[in-house]
């Protein structure tokens, strides 16, 4: 049996943000891990719902409260391809997840480290413990090549409607 280390749970996620990027949302996907066991399972849906508030780490959380009963996730780590945002490291940090695990920096928005670390802000009654950089080429191509393949699409329809009109 292959032994489950953070690549092992990374390409979990990974598995996820490609279902993401099957969906045409960005593709981020997130995994729960509690005992060496997957908890719960996110991917992006945001586009899909319309709704700001569904990126794959906030609906795992969500995921994993419901089936463990609670809204402490103590004990618990969390894999997720980017870097987390303002939203989910406030989730992260109110679910008093232990550990998270991240794969590509975010540089418009990283709350982890990037622009600011608000896992590990003194300040609050919770600090997660960060590891970065795992899997971090694989995560990071995943959604270069998403945007690039976004911004080619709208350069097409853009020479398409030239040519229409």
């Amino acid at each position: 049996m292959q032994e489950k280390t953070d690549e092992w749970f990374m390409k979990l996620a990974i598995e996820e943000a490609k279902k993401a990027e099957g969906l045409a949302e960005v593709p981020i996907g997130a995994v729960i891990v509690k005992d060496g066991e997957v908890l719960a399972r996110g991917h992006n849906l945001r586009e899909t719902t319309q709704r700001s508030i569904t990126h794959a780490e906030i609906l795992a959380i969500d995921e994993a409260c419901k089936k463990l009963g609670t809204w402490r996730l103590e004990d618990t780590t969390l894999y997720v391809t980017l870097e987390p945002c303002p939203m989910c490291a406030g989730a992260i940090v109110l679910s008093r997840v232990q550990k998270v695990v991240y794969g590509a920096i975010d540089p418009k928005a990283g709350c982890a480290g990037t622009l600011m670390n608000l896992l590990d802000e003194p300040r609050f009654n919770h600090q997660t413990e960060i590891v970065s950089g795992v899997l971090e080429e694989e995560c990071g191509t995943l959604l270069s090549d998403f945007f690039r393949r976004l911004r080619q699409q709208k350069k097409e329809k853009k020479q398409q409607l030239k040519t229409e009109s």
